[in-house]
This record gives structure tokens, sequence and C-alpha cells, in this order.
């Protein structure tokens, strides 16, 4: 661990150098690249300087021992040091787990209904109130973008970006199959049916991050539509791209200008076509880390919503909490905080 530490203390000392260099601080690229590679690493620094300063301390206590005057004093400070590198050896541990690259970005999610007919549409809009309310508890932006409402409530497909701190750092556990158990509105002898709905989670990515051309998209435009395919308005503003080469399709119809929303859209094309590239990479390379909770493969049974039980449990990790109510009222803070922490102990142990 120290090995590696020394090495990222050198690589900070070095770009505090580089930031020095008039040459580099005419760059304002590459000064906005090595800020951002400094910030990423300072709190790892600190808290190395922090735990060299402690093992400092509790060589100069063992060398007290040897002092009949002192010892008493040195083995109290040579114990409560011991602790405090326990510690902060834990701390530095977590900090070195390699982060995901895409943890503090912004996410598109999509929801759809699955199995289970109007019922499954139904708990799909259930899932986007859950989701809505837990983006502003975190104090989260969340715009609907493509919409599709269900015959009989909630929706059959729906798509919204959420923008915020380490959106995709907390919401990266939510792709896959969610499945309800409870008896639906629609049925009349009270039993209990078990319908799903599933979760898309991506991250966005810029500009740069992949090239669409323009002689490989399809765009038609027309009205927009809301509940019960009324006409939001009289212009053909709604956006539906087809980028032809995958069949990927995209609409936009929640901007009342066609070109924002055509804007939008080409931004959730190429999130959409980034994430499979990503997913066709990771599959070339060879198979999953142990250590990833769930392959976040759309299919994947992921959690149980037990309306009669009042219990939501995930699959994933064998974790149950009997507080459906509040998870559904966005409450599901303590699911997702025990996925992250299953998470780091897989990594920590090395499971890959």
């Amino acid at each position: 661990m120290e090995n590696r530490l020394e090495t990222i203390l050198e690589k900070y000392e070095s770009i505090t150098k580089q930031l020095m260099d008039p040459e580099v601080m005419s760059n304002f690229n590459e000064v906005k690249k090595l800020s951002k590679e400094q910030s990423d690493l300072k709190e790892i620094v600190e808290k190395y300087e922090e735990y060299k300063k402690i093992k400092e301390n509790i060589d100069g206590s063992k060398q007290l021992m040897d002092d009949p005057d002192l010892k008493e004093m040195a083995e109290l400070e040579f114990q409560e040091n011991t602790e405090r590198l326990s510690k902060i050896t834990e701390e530095l541990e977590f900090l070195l787990i390699p982060k995901d690259e895409n943890d503090g970005k912004n996410v598109i999610m999509e929801i759809r209904g699955a199995a289970g007919g109007d019922e499954a549409n139904i708990f799909a809009g259930d899932l986007l109130r859950m989701y809505t309310y837990y983006a502003e508890k975190n104090g989260w932006k969340l715009e609907i973008n493509h919409e599709l409402p269900g015959t009989s409530g909630g929706f059959s497909q729906v798509e919204c970006m959420i923008k915020g701190e380490n959106v995709y750092a907390k919401l990266k556990y939510e792709s896959g199959a969610h499945r309800v158990q409870r008896v639906p509105v629609t049925e009349t002898q009270g039993r209990v049916h078990t319908s799903t709905a599933t979760v898309l989670v991506m991250p966005e990515v810029e500009d740069v991050d992949i090239e669409i051309k323009e002689s490989d998209l399809k765009i038609d435009v027309y009205h927009s539509s809301g509940a019960g395919g009324q006409s939001v308005n009289t212009s053909n503003s709604a956006v539906r791209i087809t980028h032809l080469p995958t069949n990927t399709v995209v609409t936009c119809q929640n901007e009342r200008s066609q070109m924002k929303n055509k804007d939008k859209a080409m931004k959730i094309l190429k999130i959409k076509l980034y994430d499979d590239m990503q997913s066709k990479k990771d599959a070339a390379v060879g198979s999953e880390r142990k250590s990833k909770i769930g392959s976040g493969d759309r299919s994947e049974k992921i959690r149980t919503y037990n309306y009669p039980q009042n219990r939501v449990t995930d699959h994933r990790i064998n974790f149950s909490i009997m507080e459906l109510d509040h998870v559904m009222d966005g409450g599901v803070e303590p699911i997702i905080e025990a996925l992250i922490t299953e998470d780091l102990k897989r990594k920590l142990a090395g499971e890959e």
C-alpha cells in the first residue's frame, strides 16, 4: 500500500510543479486538466501525510518507553496512535479503490413497463415517482425527455435526464428488472399479481466520446403528444432520430422548440450508442468482474417490491428492508448505501 501511496504523492507533487510553470499556466485546457487530476489526488495525499505523521509518533513513543520516567505516558501515546493508525489505514484502503470515471456524471434513465400489462406500466410510473422524490432529496434536477403513457396510468416507457452531484455513483446500481408483488387496481378478486418494469441507467457522455455521421441518421418530426394522445402544441416540434447502423431510436418531445428537441435527442443518442459500445467492449475483454454488483443488464432481476409484506429485497446482495412505503416515497438511500458498501467490500477483497 505504501508503494502505491508514494507513487501518488510523487504524481501530486509533479502536478503541483507543472501548475507553477508559466508555459502551462498560459494553456487553459491544460490547467483545467491538471487541476482536476490534482483535486482527485488531494484527499489521498493529505490522508497519507497524516498516516506518516502517526507512524513517526509511534516510533517516538517506542523510544520513550525505554525511559522509566516517561514509560507510562509513552505507552498511552503508543496505544492512542496505534488505534489512529489502524483507522487511517482502513480509510486509505478505501480511498485507493479505483474509482469509476463516470461516477461524477449526470445520467439518462429509461423506465419501461415489462411483464404484466397495465399493472407493469403503472409500476413503471411508481418507479419514476420514487426516483423523482429521491432526486429531490439529493438536490438533483430531473427532466422528462420522452414519455409514452400507459392506457390505465403509468408509462409503457419514460425517459429522463437526472443532473446533479455524483448522480451516476448512486444510480448506477439501479439498472435491471424491478419486480412488484401486489393486488393491482384492475384486480377484482383481490389476488396478488407479479409484474415487472425495467430500468436502464446510462452516464452522460461528452461530444468527444463518440462521433456520429449525419448520413447515418433518419430524422422525423411530428406533433408532441401528452397523456391520452392529445396534441401538446400545433407545431411539429417533437423529434425522432433513428441511427440506421444500429437501429437505435431516440425521441424527444418535451421542449417547445424543434431545435431544442433535436439537440436533446442527439445528446441522448450519443449516450445510448456509447453505452452500447462500452457493453460490447466489456464483453470482448472477458467476463465481468466478480466485484461488480450485477451485470447492469435490463433483463437481470435485481429487486422485488412486496406490498403485502411492506418489504423491498435486493437480490444481488440479499438485502431486505421492511419499509416499502418509505422507499416508494424516495427513501431508497438505505438500499443504495448497502449496494455501495458491498461493492467496496468486494473490491477491497480483490474479487476480480
